[in-house]
């Protein structure tokens, strides 16, 4: 029973079943103290929890909404034009075929948003006026989602990892590459929620939000212009080398269940556009110079992820050949077959690209200044995030390769920040 017990992630059954309900009320948390307590993060004398609740009750406009949302980009995942490539093999030495049309599919929502919106039959302010409904609708959808996930994955033939107890198995979910209909040939459901619903609507949400602040004040805040732009580019840029997520932890080690689910659909877009939140009636004057050296954070941080994870993909693509600063690669074999890159920025440390995306992060924010820690959030989150992702990777490769890590792990010390950690 103990070894069961260590296997369990996340704090086991307890820790599990907090996060299920912790999560969305955290998320509802975060748009009460935006929206409705002043943009500060602990609750004031003035905090307006009756408009909050209001809010937060879910709305027959917000269910069609994102019902119609999210068949819409599960059809564009399904049918948009875009190439096709083969995932990381599976246990059975087979790979699973992807469309890499994510590009295609942002400039279709884009424009038929746009139609929709200068039509008359949406409003792309609806998205602010509707948030707290829809958070709330997303989040009754995840449930349902993942209750049929458990299931399916069962069903199907694609349960594994599991503990045996219900809620661990919610949670971390059943099955590992779920397609709608069963086989090759159907709807990833994984890499669906994970590259299209969230992140596409995280910028729509950040469009509506600027609309707002037009609407109210006649322009468009640099702050709020920047925090667009660089979360815009962060999706161009995602969508752009679509094929990386293939090889992500996400995509080749989680089962798909609550956890990502969550995540994807409801976590990523109601509180990732939360700097974009704040700073609708938050509209203050950014020096230029304060400008610049924020966008110099933000392209620092976006060079670094996208420099570091480059490197990889380039060698897992021709380990033998590859040439990093100008040098052949250098890597270390294990006895397991898999080969552990020792060369330019993986040589630095196990995770030099987390520093990029603790940049970006924090360049989102800086733009909302110092008035409220609220807007922190994030990159507070997201180190801790990373942080406790590295830790999960160092224990998976430690139990994959063995003592050959423990040699890699003496010749890369450092796990993030060279010299530091």
């Amino acid at each position: 029973m103990s070894e069961q017990k260590q296997k369990l992630e996340f704090g086991g059954v307890p820790g599990n079943l907090a996060m299920i309900i912790g999560l969305p009320l955290f998320t509802a948390y975060l748009f009460f103290a935006v929206r409705f307590n002043d943009g500060a993060v602990l609750p004031g004398a003035n905090a307006d929890w009756e408009g909050f609740q209001a809010a937060m009750m879910p709305t027959g406009r917000a269910a069609i909404i994102y019902g119609v949302w999210f068949v819409f980009q599960a059809l564009l995942q399904r049918y948009a034009p875009g190439r096709e490539v083969l995932g990381a093999e599976l246990p059975d030495g087979g790979r699973l075929p992807y469309r890499m049309n994510g590009l295609v599919s942002l400039l279709v929502t884009f424009i038929a948003v746009a139609v929709l919106h200068w039509s008359g039959v949406f409003s792309i302010r609806e998205l602010y006026d509707q948030f707290g409904a829809l958070i709330s609708v997303m989040t009754i959808f995840s449930f349902a989602f993942s209750i049929f996930l458990y299931w399916y994955g069962k069903q199907h033939g694609q349960a594994r990892h599991l503990s045996g107890k219900f809620i661990h198995d919610f949670w971390m979910g059943t099955g590992h590459n779920p397609r709608v209909p069963p086989g090759r040939e159907g709807l990833d459901l994984k890499i669906f929620c994970e590259a299209r619903p969230g992140l596409i609507f995280w910028v729509l949400i950040n469009t509506s939000f600027a609309y707002v602040q037009y609407e109210a004040y006649g322009f468009v805040s640099t702050s709020m212009i920047l925090v667009w732009i660089f979360q815009m580019f962060y999706i161009v840029d995602y969508f752009w080398n679509e094929e990386a997520i293939l090889t992500t932890m996400d995509i080749k080690h989680e089962n798909f269940g609550y956890m990502l689910v969550f995540g994807d659909l409801v976590w990523v877009p109601m509180t990732y556009s939360l700097q974009a939140h704040y700073l609708i009636d938050r509209v203050h004057s950014l020096p230029w110079w304060g400008a610049v050296l924020i966008v110099l954070t933000n392209m620092l941080g976006l060079y670094i992820f996208r420099a570091v994870n480059l490197q990889k993909h380039k060698f897992r693509g021709d380990p033998e050949n590859v040439r990093i600063w100008g040098k052949k690669a250098e890597y270390m074999q294990t006895e397991q077959g898999g080969k552990l890159l020792l060369s330019g920025f993986w040589g630095w440390s196990r995770h030099f690209n987390y520093v990029g995306d603790i940049l970006m992060a924090l360049s989102w924010s800086l733009p909302c200044l110092f008035g409220s820690a609220l807007p922190y959030f994030y990159p507070i989150y997201f180190a801790i995030l990373l942080i406790h992702r590295e830790r999960r990777d160092h224990n998976f490769c430690s139990k994959k390769y063995g003592a050959d890590w423990t040699r890699y792990c003496d010749r890369v010390p450092y796990r993030i920040i060279p010299g530091i950690y």
